[in-house]
């Protein structure tokens, strides 16, 4: 296993000096961020980008993301050539050593929540989803924005595409999807990349838009639309954990005994009512989720690929990006460090 933490860059409020001063942090996370979503990214960013993280002595061999263009989800003529594209920055990204590319296939939104400062009974503050505010809320107004949202649309622009997707399927995505791993991981597998996607968070639908990467069996699905080592799962705790009919140490088990887990995200929840929870520290006893069975689950399967804490609270006053501070992940890193390392002495 190898310990990540994800930097935004330049705009980041937390640095890389301070990220490698964290016991047994070891890479960085990132990617362009100034790249319009279906452009290629230039191998030249990509170069700028890794010799400023090596330069600090991290590693950087894991992007996340490579944003997918709606175009390719919704199916439309463009995606050819949107594809192609997508392609193009894989090649760019081998060239300069990039081993995994995280990516998601999440229609319009990334993760949603209902708040994004929500106060626990210790003063810390951290994201929450409840079902009921967010059937409440209306993103037709383009009013609505989380960090994780691509907010290149215009008002308009994302009434229409909203509409639009009243017309798909979660067939109709499982096809798109399909024909884009079939373009895609030829691509990946001689660029020695592993494409990981991201589930979908959270594990179900919102605002009527199809959600299709919310479970084992849907996963399972997924590695099976192109049996290929290149096509896997980045296995996110936090975004399953919320359905409690996701069992993650046997997810773990189950795809990291067959290779498919390229990326791990692991962090705590705390299922608080039906569609309802709220991001807890990353200790078990602080969530819902068992993370000593978690990490126990990778060390058996052997897992050695970048993990990273997720998702962190705001503590000791920080303020900053939404579930990206440095102090709450900074923890979580080393508690899981804490565990693994127990792990491997009991395997001696």
């Amino acid at each position: 296993m190898q310990m990540t933490f994800r930097w935004y860059g330049d705009d980041d409020k937390v640095t890389l000096d301070q990220i490698k001063q964290i016991p047994g942090v070891t890479g960085i996370v990132s990617a362009i961020y100034d790249v319009p979503v279906g452009e290629v990214w230039p191998i030249e960013k990509i170069i700028a980008l890794k010799e400023k993280i090596e330069a600090k002595g991290l590693n950087f061999d894991t992007i996340e993301s490579v944003p997918v263009h709606e175009d390719i989800k919704r199916g439309l003529p463009t995606r050819d050539e949107l594809i192609s594209n997508y392609c193009e920055t894989l090649r760019n990204l081998s060239k300069v050593g990039i081993k995994v590319v995280c990516y998601n296939f999440m229609p319009v939104f990334d993760w949603t929540r209902s708040d994004l400062d929500f106060e626990l009974e210790d003063g810390s503050t951290a994201l929450v989803y409840r079902q009921k505010t967010v059937e409440k809320m209306d993103p037709s107004t383009g009013e609505l924005s989380l960090p994780g949202w691509d907010s290149s649309y215009t008002k308009e622009e994302l009434k229409d595409l909203l509409n639009e997707y009243k017309k798909i399927t979660e067939e109709d995505l499982w096809n798109n999807l399909e024909y884009f791993l079939k373009k895609i991981v030829p691509v990946a597998e001689l660029a020695d990349i592993k494409m990981a996607i991201h589930p979908d968070d959270p594990p179900w639908s919102i605002f009527g838009l199809p959600r299709i990467i919310t479970s084992k069996k849907n996963l399972d699905r997924l590695i099976n639309l192109v049996d290929s080592p290149s096509n896997g799962i980045t296995l996110c705790s936090g975004s399953l954990g919320p359905n409690p009919n996701n069992d993650i140490p046997d997810m773990i088990r189950y795809f990291g005994s067959k290779g498919r887990i390229h990326f791990a995200h692991t962090r705590n929840i705390k299922i608080t009512g039906d569609r309802d929870f709220e991001e807890a520290p990353h200790r078990s006893v602080d969530g819902s989720l068992d993370m000593v069975e978690i990490m126990t689950a990778y060390h058996d399967v052997g897992f050695d690929g970048p993990m990273r804490p997720d998702h962190g609270r705001m503590i000791w006053g920080e303020t900053g990006r939404p579930g990206y501070g440095l102090y709450d992940r900074a923890l979580g890193a080393t508690y899981l460090n804490g565990i693994w390392e127990t792990l491997e002495k009991q395997s001696k």
